[in-house]
């Protein structure tokens, strides 16, 4: 069966439609596969040459002018792009700003101040720590409940899960779209329609679906939303994060960082902070400029490939994963951690088996790069622009052959 599915392999990649794309992005010497673009993409060489331009013309050529011809606008304006490329969501309900930890912080603080008398916090015990952690902070500082949800590490939060849990002391839920572990698809407009139920809002977490499984914030009327733009988005290590704040609610909900550049005259340098109109009035200081140069160019390939290509590759990419698991690994012990449904599984695919952590080294020491996570999975993370089918079939045949 080994050569069947090399063959499949081959097969796949000679008819994919985004095969091209691949020659887009830098080479690194010495990796065989690369299955851990969910949690860094990889540098396209337009992003080195842009960067190059942008530090000896724009930044070297203009100076300080640059703020006031372009760069102030940067945070609204990538944030819409970024909104209808990949979130779903209309002009003006997007910044890119910060860490994706800070604005977790400053959206979900500014959510549970908007929802005075209620106690509780909804959230799951399997989401990503920084979530977990920044909600454990805010009830602390504001002598609030959290209402834990026990998920499944194989699966993630369900809307009958949810719906047992909120009523009229919930103030906000939290969740993420896609699962960091497992990689499960969570039903967004279900889960946020019984969070309005009971008068709650409803916020996500988009880091493991931006750029990667196509998202409609609007359509499914959540309220807030959070994303990092290093992994699909290929935006580069630290990249900003962005907000997304739904229209009607961005005179109600006020974030805790009052920083100079939220305020309505950023450079009238007054007393006392006004809020900025809009969803500028997110931001607090000066916007990581140079850092949005990647993410743009991240951008306009997404706007080339189109986000519902970009998921349809990735559908076959796991799907191809989950054979090669069934045919090599499992006689090895090895089991699936993700959803055999196409539907509920993001772009990433977890194998877990007790011992999988020593893998990690000899793997990556082979050019062989996936992720591991505790307590024993190791997680193939396929970026569609990126990786081919043949760099699967090669990486895994090298996990079988240590495993």
């Amino acid at each position: 069966m080994t050569d069947d599915l090399a063959a499949r392999a081959v097969a796949l990649d000679a008819a994919d439609p985004l095969a091209g794309y691949r020659d887009r992005f830098l080479p690194a010497p010495g990796v065989q596969a690369y299955l851990d673009g969910n949690s860094l993409g990889k540098p396209l060489a337009e992003t080195a040459a842009r960067m190059d331009r942008f530090i000896r013309a724009e930044w070297g050529t203009r100076l300080i002018r640059g703020w006031d011809e372009a760069w102030l606008e940067w945070p609204g304006r990538i944030g819409d792009r970024l909104g209808s490329l990949a979130l779903g969501a209309a002009p003006g309900q997007t910044v890119v700003a910060d860490s994706t930890t800070v604005l977790i912080y400053k959206l979900a603080r500014a959510a549970v101040d908007a929802r005075p008398g209620r106690r509780e916090v909804v959230l799951d015990t399997d989401n990503f720590p920084t979530d977990r952690y920044v909600l454990e902070g805010i009830a602390a500082e504001r002598g609030l409940t959290l209402r834990w949800i026990e998920t499944d590490p194989l699966t993630g939060v369900h809307p009958a899960q949810v719906a047992d849990v909120v009523g009229p002391q919930t103030a906000l839920v939290l969740f993420s779209h896609v699962a960091y572990r497992s990689g499960w698809i969570a039903d967004v407009p279900a889960i946020t329609r019984i969070a309005h139920e009971a008068g709650a809002l409803a916020m996500w977490d988009v880091c493991h679906s931006a750029g990667s499984v196509p998202i409609e914030l609007d359509a499914w009327e959540v309220d807030l939303a959070v994303g990092c733009s290093y992994k699909y988005l290929n935006g580069g290590p630290g990249a900003p994060a962005f907000a997304y704040l739904r229209s009607g609610l961005q005179d109600e909900l006020r974030q805790p960082i009052r920083g100079w550049m939220g305020h309505r005259a950023a450079f009238e340098m007054g007393h006392g902070h006004e809020y900025a109109p809009g969803i500028r009035a997110l931001l607090s200081g000066t916007p990581p400029i140079l850092a949005m140069v990647p993410l743009e160019a991240g951008l306009d390939l997404l706007a080339e490939a189109g986000v519902e290509a970009v998921r349809a590759k990735s559908t076959l990419l796991t799907g191809y994963v989950l054979d090669i698991a069934d045919e090599w690994l499992a006689p090895l012990g090895v089991t699936v951690a993700s959803p055999r449904d196409p539907a509920r599984r993001g772009g990433h695919v977890t194998l877990s088996r007790p011992g999988f952590g020593d893998l990690l080294q000899p793997l990556w020491d082979d050019g062989v790069i996936p992720d591991y996570r505790r307590p024993d999975g190791l997680r193939i993370g396929l970026a569609p622009l990126s990786t081919s089918f043949a760099e699967v079939h090669q990486g895994l045949s090298r996990l079988r052959d240590l495993a």
